[in-house]
Parts: C-alpha cells; structure tokens; sequence
C-alpha cells in the first residue's frame, strides 16, 4: 500500500535530500526499472542507501571518490534479497533518470518513478527482486493509473545515448507478464 504522501507502506524508508518537487501540471506516468552495484559489481553493504543520501565517504573505494559528490536519488531500491528501500515519496521527483526522453517527451524525472536494482547490466536479477519489483510496480499503477505495462521502460531507452541500464540480463517478458 502507498498512503497518501507516496510512500510505500511496506519499505525500508531511509530519506534522501536529494529530490525536489514535480512540475505542478504533471501527471505521473512512467515507471523507470535502472540497475546499481557499490562498488560496481558488489552487492550487499551500506553504500547504496550512503550514496543516495549524501554520506558515501570516498576514502572507503577508489570508486566512491569519482562519485561522491553527485546528488542522486531513485524512488526505490530493490537488493538481492528482495528488500525495497524507499529514499524519496512518490509525490516527488527524485533524481534518477537525468538527461532523457520517453515517446517524445523529454525530462523523465518530472513525470517518472525510478526504481533501482542492485545489480549489474550482465548478471541475472534474483527471483526475489522480480517478485518485489512486480508488487511494487502494481501497487505504483494501481496508485497512478496512467503508469500502464507500455509505461514501464528502462533507462537505458530513455537515456540511450548514455546509459546501458537494466542491462541485457534483464527480463522484461517476465516483468511484463507478472504485471498482467
């Protein structure tokens, strides 16, 4: 369930100050699948949850010094195990999606829901993430129901130019059937 100020029920809620408002004549109607690992290629740790709220310390990997200092949110991040954290209300735009454009229409951040996988583009998703990305994604279209199965992309088709995620190890037959 989401209540009334966007956030789901049943996540871990961990804010991030790294969002702003939407647009006051948007409508919500996208819903962006991404994939992110920290270290790139590691799974499990604090440093996804650091990153998206401002606190990732670049003395703890050589990696974490090339993007500590970026403002990144998503909606929600979905880890290995199934786990959803929440780090920005639905209700606001979170910074997810950058430079990007879905069927002509360009700034998907202003209309999307950005949802994180822990993962990498080569590696299969866990069964556990694809039924916690299923039942986040009903409960995202039965709140906003402009977000229909068409609706639900990847970054890497809104952003193509820059970005590879979910990544080819992404199952989207099995994500579109479970929303169905």
């Amino acid at each position: 369930m989401i209540d009334k100020d966007g956030w789901l029920i049943s996540a871990k809620q961990v804010p991030s100050p790294f969002y702003d408002e939407r647009p006051s004549d948007t409508t919500l109607s996208l819903l962006v699948v991404h994939n992110i690992s920290l270290p790139p290629g590691e799974f499990g740790g604090p440093y996804i949850e650091q990153f998206f709220t401002g606190k990732l310390d670049a003395n703890e990997h050589e990696f974490f010094a090339v993007i500590q200092a970026m403002k990144v949110s998503a909606h929600c991040l979905i880890r290995r195990d199934g786990e959803i954290v929440q780090f920005v209300p639905f209700t606001a735009r979170a910074w997810h999606a950058g430079k990007s454009s879905f069927a002509g229409q360009e700034r998907c951040n202003d209309y999307s829901i950005g949802i994180e996988l822990e993962g990498t583009d080569f590696l299969a998703y866990t069964d556990a993430q694809y039924r916690a990305l299923i039942d986040v994604s009903r409960q995202v279209m039965e709140r906003y129901p402009q977000i229909t199965v068409p609706r639900v992309t990847g970054h890497q088709y809104i952003a193509p130019q820059r970005k590879t995620d979910p990544g080819l190890s992404f199952d989207w037959r099995r994500l579109r059937r479970g929303l169905k």
